[in-house]
């Protein structure tokens, strides 16, 4: 099986071999019966192994062309068993518009552990270079990044983290493995909210990490055990399913998302329009070349002020005002007081006047209509 949306089907999910189910069963179960003391057929306990969870890692690693994936219960949860193979004194370098919750997790919980943590303009190698010391150990990038949307080139940053003995980690929630591959362009590590567009219903908690690292791999699934950060099996059932769709859902998301940037860029009460399909996108020539689309993300700021941005988030009847992105509905948001709420004041802080949609598979002429009436408020 090679094609993408072949292999999200049936990638881990063949049918049971005592029942004959096409869907891989939701295992109920805390604990497993021992054929002999200290002998078990598959797991000895729930926050070992599950074999819904197995389905899910099985078929999560093969889409982005990884030898191991470990599923967990949050993108949080995710992130900080890989934040937690760094050590006292480490220094990680991170995009200057990284999502807040991973900044928070950085800088007030490893923070005082004593990891050093520096944010910098991924475009600019040369500020790149500059911000290297002898204890990096790790660059953190989301490409796409959130909410303002930059691209940056995956192989450079592969090349100047090895170049410093560096692993490259890559944020692959926005693009999904539908659309970018990141370990197949040189990072060593992929991190996912499965939360959004894996799940793509707006109903399920998950986190995922991928990597071809089989040490790595040793200890991020030691952390899972250890640690106990397990998503639930019928959690896991639910990212299985969504996994089944999400390149059919991905082309309508991308489909949708250019034409609200296209309907955003050309209105008069729209100041600037971020969606790396638009030709004036900085970094438009760079995710042509290692995306097969663009995504389902858009952000734009309004000509006008805080106050008039906050009244249209709240006007739209169609697009909800919600917190979290990548399910089949679409969503609206101000990041500055939402989601990136923890970074204000800081060098990561976005624009006051910025709005942040995840556009969904509805109807296109409906969601215009609806961003159309609320922009003319």
């Amino acid at each position: 099986m090679n094609g993408f949306n072949t292999r999200a089907i049936h990638v881990g999910s063949e049918p049971d071999a005592a029942t004959g189910a096409v869907n891989p069963p939701v295992y109920l179960t805390s604990t497993y019966a021992q054929d002999a003391v200290g002998v078990a057929r598959f797991s000895d306990y729930g926050r070992s192994n599950n074999p819904t969870r197995a389905a899910l890692e099985s078929c999560l690693a093969d889409l982005e062309g990884a030898r191991h994936g470990v599923a967990f219960a949050s993108g949080m949860a995710g992130e900080d068993a890989l934040l937690r193979t760094l050590s006292p004194g480490d220094h990680v370098i991170m995009g200057n518009d990284a999502y807040g919750g991973t900044y928070r997790l950085l800088t007030r919980v490893f923070g005082k552990w004593g990891v050093r943590a520096t944010s910098v303009d991924f475009a600019d190698l040369g500020a790149l270079e500059a911000a290297f010391s002898d204890s990096t150990t790790m660059l953190w990038v989301e490409t796409p990044s959130n909410p303002l949307l930059n691209v940056v080139s995956i192989a450079a940053l592969a090349g100047a983290a090895h170049d410093h003995g560096a692993r490259l980690v890559v944020d692959n929630t926005f693009a999904t493995p539908y659309l970018q591959q990141p370990l197949a362009l040189g990072a060593d590590v992929v991190v996912h909210s499965t939360t959004k567009y894996v799940g793509g219903h707006s109903d399920v908690l998950g986190g995922f990490v991928a990597t071809n690292d089989d040490e790595l791999a040793g200890t991020l699934r030691f952390h899972q055990f250890a640690i106990g950060a397990v998503p639930g099996p019928l959690d896991c059932y639910l990212l299985v399913r969504g996994l089944k769709t999400l390149g059919v859902r991905m082309d309508r998301h991308c489909s949708n998302a250019r034409a609200v940037a296209a309907f955003l860029e050309g209105h008069p009460a729209v100041g600037r329009v971020y969606y790396p399909g638009l030709a004036s996108h900085p970094g438009h020539e760079i995710a042509a070349a290692q995306m097969s689309d663009f995504g389902g993300m858009v952000s734009f700021t309004l000509a006008s002020g805080t106050d008039v941005a906050k009244k249209v988030c709240e006007s739209t009847t169609v697009f909800t005002l919600a917190e979290s992105l990548g399910g089949v509905e679409s969503l609206i948001e101000l990041p500055s007081v939402m989601t990136h709420l923890s970074v204000a004041g800081s060098t990561l802080a976005p624009p006051d006047n910025l709005i942040r949609l995840s556009v969904g598979i509805e109807d296109i002429e409906d969601l215009i209509e609806d961003l159309a009436a609320a922009l003319a408020l």
